[in-house]
Parts: structure tokens; sequence; C-alpha cells
């Protein structure tokens, strides 16, 4: 089955975890990966999908088996495993994060989400937010797609965490048109996770 296909059969399985009635463009890939290099390594991804940005990051240079690729849809995960075999798949919802040692005490360069935010609750975003920086190491960052005008973490979660937004860029070679924000630790903050 063809990855539009695909995604397009997911979004009507389940259209608020999918969110999106097309897979992300490959423009949309280009600049959600554009300040991540194989120096990165390892890279954590939630919601990988259909495997978009997942193949923008092994084309900038990190090595397959320095990924793990988060996605709850069965469909998406078995996709994944076939197309990115070293890779490591976890077929889980990405608010579970908190607690797992992925990366043996290393922490993760960067984290990079696809993840429909903007159909949660703040108490959802929290919990990815919080799970996901658990799994960051010092200086590293979360970048997050978004189909709206803003931010898609609400500015009460920045500030709990002492997480700062930037907005990295925009494009309108995607269906429909997107924004990415890069998400990381104010360097004053108390580090709360």
């Amino acid at each position: 089955m063809n990855e539009q296909l695909s995604f397009l059969c997911n979004w009507v399985i389940a259209p608020r975890r999918v969110a999106a009635i097309a897979p992300s463009s490959r423009a949309l890939a280009a600049l959600i990966t554009r300040g991540i290099s194989a120096a990165d390594a390892p890279v954590l991804e939630l919601g990988a999908g259909t495997g978009v940005f997942t193949r923008r990051l092994v084309a900038v240079g990190v090595p397959q088996d320095q990924l793990v690729l988060v996605e709850s849809g069965p469909g998406f995960a078995r996709r994944l495993r076939h197309e990115f075999p070293s890779s490591r798949v976890l077929q889980m919802d990405a608010a579970r994060l908190g607690g797992l040692d992925l990366f043996a005490g290393t922490g993760a360069g960067a984290v990079v989400s696809g993840l429909p935010l903007l159909s949660m609750s703040s108490l959802q975003v929290a919990r990815i937010l919080k799970g996901a920086f658990s799994q960051l190491r010092d200086g590293g960052a979360f970048y997050q797609f978004t189909y709206g005008p803003g931010c898609p973490v609400p500015r009460a979660v920045l500030e709990r965490y002492g997480l700062r937004a930037r907005l990295v860029g925009r494009t309108f070679a995607n269906l429909p048109p997107a924004a990415v924000f890069r998400i990381s630790r104010k360097a004053v903050a108390t580090r709360l996770f």
C-alpha cells in the first residue's frame, strides 16, 4: 500500500490520533530536521507515522540504530519496523515515556515530534514533554511541527517546566501549511526532569 493511501486509511480509523489527511511533506521533513546532525544521535522520534521524518534523519547522517521511533498505531509501527529494521520501534503512547531509560543514561540529542499536540489536552501535552525531556541530554532540543499559527505547547506548560519555544520556520509546501518550533530548556531554569 502506498504512503498516501496508508496514511488516509489510518486517518479514517483514528482521525484524532492521526489529525491530518496526508503525510508530512519532504519540505516539512527538511525543516524539522534542519538543526539536527549525526552529532545529535541518538534521536527519539514521536509519532513516526509513515517514516517521512525518519527517512530525513537517516539522510542527515543519524544512523538507523541510533533512532528510537515511538508510534501508537499498529499499522504504522509495523511499517516502520519493516522499513527501518535497525531502529528500535516502540508501539506505545508517547505520554508514557516518563520513567523509561531508552538511551542507557546517555540521553538523546534531539526529539522530533510528529504528534498532533493541538488535538490533545494540556495534561497530555505536559506528560509528553516531561517524558521527552527526561530522555534528552543537556543541550538537547525538542522539535515540534504544527498547523496552527503559534507554538502548540500551551504557555503555561512551557513556563511550568522552564522551557522556551522558538520558531524554526514555516513551509507552505505541505498540506496543510506548517510551522516548526524548537523547544529547549531555559538556561537558568531549575531542571525538573
